[in-house]
């Protein structure tokens, strides 16, 4: 099984690499739209800002080669930024159309929602651990306890349909952190910083027929 992880210069590639292959997984980093049409399973990762990330995309011609991937049916994860990309539209500093696979959009955290019981504020971005709410055990969450811990670094959150939606967690409010469709997988939480968990989740997904 060959797992190519999408180099567009905006991601976490090689804690994730590194994870994949501490589970006997063969993973590789790719600047290559091509390569991806060859893997049997594909990695969109990303950190940083929705806007740089999706104009490089469709500036490399790894949007076209992503949706080709979609249709061929092949496995496709896409971890926090990666995950945002995968939806409609996000409000990131403006509005920008995202790669459109998933329906949804991705919006910053509400001031309002942003206050605990106990009445203290809760910061931004959300950085930290979270326990998941977990609606979809198979095949991404199989084995994996409802209510474990997940490592989070975002100050924007999907807003999706419940149909879409595989997890959710509490941050001020009850938002959707992770997303399946067919063969498309999200996680806005990075599986590959998340311990034992993260790496259980990675290994499901590399275990994918």
């Amino acid at each position: 099984m060959n797992i190519a992880i999408i180099d567009y210069g905006m991601g976490n590639l090689k804690s994730v690499k590194k994870a994949f292959i501490a589970l006997d997984f063969k993973a590789e980093i790719t600047a290559e739209p091509e390569a991806i049409l060859k893997a049997d399973k594909v990695i969109l990762p990303g950190v940083g800002a929705f806007r740089d990330a999706i104009d490089t995309l469709n500036e490399t011609g790894f949007s076209e080669a992503i949706r080709e991937v979609v249709k061929k049916g092949t496995p496709l994860l896409g971890i926090c930024l990666g995950m945002q990309l995968l939806f409609d539209k996000s409000y990131e500093y403006g509005a920008y159309e995202g790669l459109g696979i998933l329906p949804g959009e991705i919006v910053r955290f509400k001031s309002e929602h942003m206050i605990e019981a106990n009445g203290e504020r809760l910061k931004v971005p959300h950085m930290g651990w979270n326990n998941l709410e977990i609606v979809k055990t198979e095949p991404l969450f199989k084995g994996i306890e409802d209510g474990s811990s997940v490592y989070f670094v975002h100050s924007y959150y999907l807003e999706t349909t419940a149909d879409v939606v595989s997890s959710y967690t509490t941050y001020g409010n009850r938002i959707a952190v992770a997303a399946q469709k067919d063969n498309i997988f999200a996680t806005q939480f990075h599986p590959e910083k998340s311990g034992a968990v993260g790496l259980q989740i990675l290994k499901n997904f590399g275990g994918m027929k």
